[in-house]
């Protein structure tokens, strides 16, 4: 069996009792074992999809094929049997590693479709926006604005002072007079009153 496209899918294992070396892999995406002495390949066998169970070939075919290849007398079939175990394992775990990946020639440049720019949706802003202050402002106006801010922060605080503090008013001159009008008062004593005797003196009172 030629050895030609064989992809090796574990590591070279030595046969006990033998001078050569077990590995698998895979020639034309069949399984297939191969037996190695030095740098030589002393021959493959590729295995048949019958041969096949599961995805992986039947161990006791590698075994018998190994058996028959090397021919050396003496030689302990349950030894080569752990050597293919072992050989088995490590291609299942390397097989399952393998990633499909697509050649570069089989792939395709996606052209984006241009939408019209009348039919593009875009979200309208509602609601008031306050716009930003110009960033150009000068010193003077800042400092005149600043000026401003302060004057009318002291006139609010002498606006609440004053009406927190009531005071009491005196009556005027004018008021006094305004009270004394419409009352009568007597001569003798200086008491108010609307009777023509004094209730307390017992004078006659006069009379316009």
């Amino acid at each position: 069996m030629t050895e030609k496209g064989f992809e090796p899918l574990s590591s070279q294992l030595g046969i006990p009792g033998t001078s050569y070396r077990l590995q698998l892999g895979l020639i034309n995406e069949k399984w297939a074992s191969r037996i190695l002495k030095g740098n030589n390949v002393i021959d493959s066998y590729v295995y048949k999809d019958e041969d096949v169970e599961g995805g992986f070939p039947n161990q006791n075919l590698i075994v018998g094929w190994v058996l028959r290849t090397v021919a050396i007398p003496n030689i302990n079939p349950h030894q080569v049997m752990k050597t293919t175990q072992a050989l088995m394992k490590q291609a299942r775990e390397n097989k399952d590693k393998q990633k499909v990946v697509a050649p570069l020639s089989e792939t395709k440049d996606v052209e984006l479709e241009k939408v019209p720019e009348g039919e593009i949706k875009r979200p309208k802003a509602s609601g008031w926006v306050k716009e930003e202050a110009t960033q150009g402002t000068s010193e003077e106006e800042k400092r005149m604005a600043f000026q401003e801010s302060v004057k009318a922060k002291k006139e609010g605080e002498m606006i609440q002072s004053q009406k927190g503090r009531q005071l009491h008013t005196i009556p005027s001159a004018d008021q006094d007079q305004e009270e004394k009008a419409g009352k009568v008062f007597c001569p003798f004593c200086g008491k108010d009153l609307t009777f023509v005797y004094c209730p307390f003196c017992g004078k006659k009172l006069p009379h316009n």
